[in-house]
């Protein structure tokens, strides 16, 4: 089994190299059983799990400003980066995950990122 999971072309959520990188451009997937967000955030691409940790709504309903996630629920704000809770009403971090592209697709590593 691969370690990492396709999520589909770099189109599908403008991150190749010619596109506008547009805050909030998202595409969603279950590893294991698990809700994974993946966002473009000015050609970056951050993967996190797609529960907020106050009341597991998902934040691929989010708004994105910058690097933060804002739950759509009651806005705890998460950071992109690193999953850590920013406000509340979250007080838990949110697991994030490896993503890259590789040969023209988006894939995401199978476990979360180690601490």
């Amino acid at each position: 089994m691969s370690e990492w999971v396709d999520v589909g072309p770099v189109e599908k959520i403008g991150a190749g190299e010619r596109a506008s990188g547009r805050a909030g451009e998202r595409a969603t997937l279950r590893i294991e059983g698990v809700p994974v967000v993946v966002f473009n955030v000015g050609g970056a691409l951050f993967a996190l799990e797609d529960k907020c940790s106050h009341e597991l709504y998902p934040l691929s309903d989010g708004e994105v400003e910058g690097e933060v996630v804002i739950c759509a629920k009651h806005g705890a704000r998460f950071s992109l980066r690193t999953g850590e809770d920013l406000a509340p009403p979250a007080y838990e971090p949110v697991a994030t995950y490896p993503v890259r592209v590789n040969a023209g697709r988006i894939e995401v590593g199978r476990q979360p990122s180690a601490g």
